[in-house]
């Protein structure tokens, strides 16, 4: 691979200018089609072949695409000690209705106070109507979305308080490039800066960085067009692929500026940094890709497209990285480097505070490890209370939760999150009866409807209301009792279904699936390290380290986003469940990156012990080298994931903090502290690889053969050159 990668840079530096125009087109061709072929998003999830998402289709065909369509709640209440019933509150409430009525999109608008279905609160101070429209929440469009607020806010008056809650209330999109992402952006600009000592080379770094990016999110969006994707799906693209490319090319250019100052020719240097930099970064992006894929083992459609996108925005980076990256280096050539260093081989002062830190750690290593795990072990505390959901919380101060709240206080919780039983089959209307009986004796049920039946006589639907809210354990209990002890009848069958019972069908998948993602990743992570290191113990290290991570990471947004700590500060609009998909995206993103911490610091330990160092000399030797890339890289994709945190929706917030945390706990934590003072603890025995397993192919990640034919490097020459 290394002598392949270093023909291909050779290559993009005599060709640049077609490299450059190559990517160029692609970008514009690939915004055309975003521009023309584009589709909706949708902002939903479920599973298909669950009992819940089966009842859903089975609803749109027996009564209507309007039974599965997307559905509001206007609450209305009278203010004080009024009643929405009396003569003056009824004339209100029936004007509010006949504008709902009227409502671009809206296939039905219920009167709360029609005597033979009314949904009035037993104080009769609230009332809601059900506002029904004939497509999913995803197909709503914008304009009948405000056409909506337009009459809820211009029906609020002194006599009449009105809100609205519900999925139809709520943006199937997901807005980019906030003000949060664009600081993000202009950090890791500012840290490329001082990296580099030279804005140019930021800007190149930077700008190669979001031709990737653009690529990938503008061939995320034409797909749009063909398949259904997932509202977060581009977002957690951009994110990814930003923070990624940004880095890689960070690999690549300070190993260019290494092989300059050793005095080699441009086109050389340039080639030599891709053979062997490059190969670092296509094994990382591998490793990452490899991650994101293996999202699909859950089984979950949705999760799949977002491990199987963000995967594809990492190939484009990575290809990005060994192509053009080496173009723009060839165009810039020496002006790589300062006007002073541009004379020949050159000399660089030894790195004092990383020294002096990894010295400190080896030296003091017992005491080192134990500070670092227990701080991380106390951290990931949180991580064992973690609760997750696919019910999205209302924003503080939003008309949706203030209609949570009116429905919660004057209906009862369970109004908040009904649940619908199906009863198909030609049986159906005579055994709906008694499915109705045996869920009433049931525990924690607060109200059941009478059974609707449809007009071909082969379908009843059934409303429950829980006495409990939606996010609560008794109503996850009250779904599982309805399937086990309400069974089939004679030609019925019987499923439990609603946006409820989805996400609780959704979550318990997923649940079920995080474990066995993480014993994969896990087990990938270590035959990885077994194959670049030829040891057992340094793969054991790594493997835990990764560990303390993910539930370090996973313990403090648990802390924030759950249970509410120094939300503020993150400007969490609610607190609450987790999104239940975020844990599992956040272990395999995190995943892919902490082994690009773990190859890129370790191999250069590897190295010098291979040429002779003792073991803790090379150790420190290795960690000199590298520490100042893996922290400009470590402090670039914190920046970027964090810009993605103060505005970020109430979807990507949680994910965005957790990988920014994590990527602070696993490169300054972990790979700074833990791993140099356990291999240091090993000794020999850090390297030793038993002799059954030596048939074990040589994983070269640094591209050793190319530099057995390079120039010879001066020794005192150690500025740190790639990472994984």
């Amino acid at each position: 691979m290394a002598t392949l990668l270093h023909r291909l840079g050779l290559g993009a530096v005599r060709h640049k200018a077609l490299v450059m125009v190559a990517w160029l087109v692609a970008v514009i061709a690939l915004g055309a089609g975003a521009a023309t072929l584009s589709g909706t998003m949708v902002n939903s999830f479920s599973i298909p072949g669950q009992e819940s998402t089966k009842a859903l289709d089975l609803m749109e065909e027996r009564f209507g695409a309007a039974s599965a369509g997307a559905t509001a709640q206007v609450v209305m209440e009278a203010p004080g000690t009024g009643k929405i019933t009396d003569q003056a509150g009824a004339a209100q409430v029936a004007a509010v209705v006949a504008k709902l009525q009227k409502l671009p999109g809206v296939v039905a608008a219920s009167n709360p106070l029609d005597p033979k279905a009314p949904t009035v609160s037993q104080d009769q101070r609230a009332a809601y109507s059900t506002v029904t429209y004939g497509v999913q929440a995803s197909e709503i469009t914008v304009e009948e979305r405000e056409a909506l607020t337009a009459v809820v806010d211009e029906s609020r008056s002194a006599n009449l308080v009105v809100e609205a809650r519900g999925e139809a209330t709520q943006e199937s999109g997901a807005d980019i490039g906030g003000a949060g992402e664009i600081l993000g952006v202009v950090v890791a600009l500012v840290v490329l800066a001082i990296t580099y000592g030279s804005l140019v080379l930021a800007g190149m770094n930077l700008l190669t960085a979001l031709a990737g990016v653009a690529i990938g999110a503008l061939a995320i969006t034409t797909l749009s067009g063909f398949t259904e994707l997932q509202s977060t799906t581009p977002i957690l693209a951009v994110m990814l692929g930003l923070a990624v490319g940004i880095d890689y090319a960070l690999f690549i250019v300070t190993r260019f500026r290494q092989e300059l100052r050793r005095g080699l020719p441009v086109p050389e240097a340039v080639a030599l940094a891709v053979g062997t930099a490059g190969s670092a970064v296509v094994t990382a992006g591998l490793t990452v890709v490899i991650a994101l894929a293996g999202l699909s083992v859950a089984g979950i459609p949705f999760l799949t497209e977002m491990g199987l996108a963000a995967a594809a925005t990492i190939v484009f980076a990575v290809l990005v990285a060994i192509t053009l990256v080496p173009a723009f280096l060839g165009a810039i050539g020496m002006r790589a480097l300062p006007k002073k260093e541009r004379g020949g081989v050159q000399k660089q002062k030894d790195r004092g505070f990383y020294r002096g830190w990894a010295h400190m750690v080896t030296h003091q290593r017992v005491l080192s490890l134990i500070v670092a795990v227990a701080a991380l072990a106390v951290i990931a505390i949180p991580f064992f209370s973690m609760q997750t959901t696919l019910i999205q919380r209302a924003a503080e101060g939003s008309t949706q939760e203030k209609a949570d709240a009116i429905i919660s206080e004057r209906f009862g919780p369970g109004f908040a999150g009904p649940l619908l039983v199906l009863v198909d089959g030609s049986g159906s209307p005579a055994y709906a009866a008694t499915v109705r009986e045996r869920i009433a004796g049931l525990q924690d049920v607060a109200f059941v409807a009478e059974p609707q039946v449809n007009p071909a006589q082969n379908a009843a639907l059934i409303t429950i209301i829980p006495g409990s809210g939606p996010e609560d354990q008794a109503t996850l209990d009250l779904v599982h009792a309805i399937r086990d002890d309400v069974a089939d009848g004679p030609d019925a069958q019987v499923y439990v279904t609603g946006q409820t019972a989805v996400s609780i069908d959704v979550s318990e998948k997923l649940d079920q699936a995080l474990p066995i993602y993480l014993i994969l990743v896990v087990g990938l992570a270590f035959v990885l390290l077994v194959l670049v290191f030829r040891s057992l113990l340094v793969p054991v290290v790594g493997v835990v380290g990764f560990l303390l991570t993910i539930g370090a990471a996973l313990g403090a947004t648990t802390a924030v986003f759950q249970w509410g700590w120094l939300s503020d500060l993150v400007n969490a609009q609610t607190t609450g469940p987790l999104l239940s998909l975020a844990p599992i995206i956040i272990v395999g993103i995190l995943f892919g990156l902490a082994m690009d911490y773990q190859v890129f610091l370790v191999s250069r330990m590897h190295e010098a012990h291979a040429h002779g160092a003792r073991p803790m000399d090379a150790v420190v030797t290795g960690f000199k080298q590298a520490a100042p890339v893996v922290v400009a890289a470590a402090t670039i994709m914190f920046s970027v994931f964090a810009g993605f945190v103060p505005e970020g929706n109430d979807t990507i917030k949680p994910i965005a903090f957790a990988l920014a945390i994590g990527i602070l706990f696993d490169a300054i934590v972990v790979r700074m502290v833990i791993v140099p003072a356990a291999i240091a603890l090993l000794g020999k025995s850090a390297w030793w690889l038993p002799r059954w397993l030596s048939w074990l192919p040589v994983v070269d990640v640094e591209g050793a053969a190319l530099e057995r034919h390079a120039p010879e490097q001066p020794r005192d020459v150690e500025e740190p050159a790639h990472a994984a």
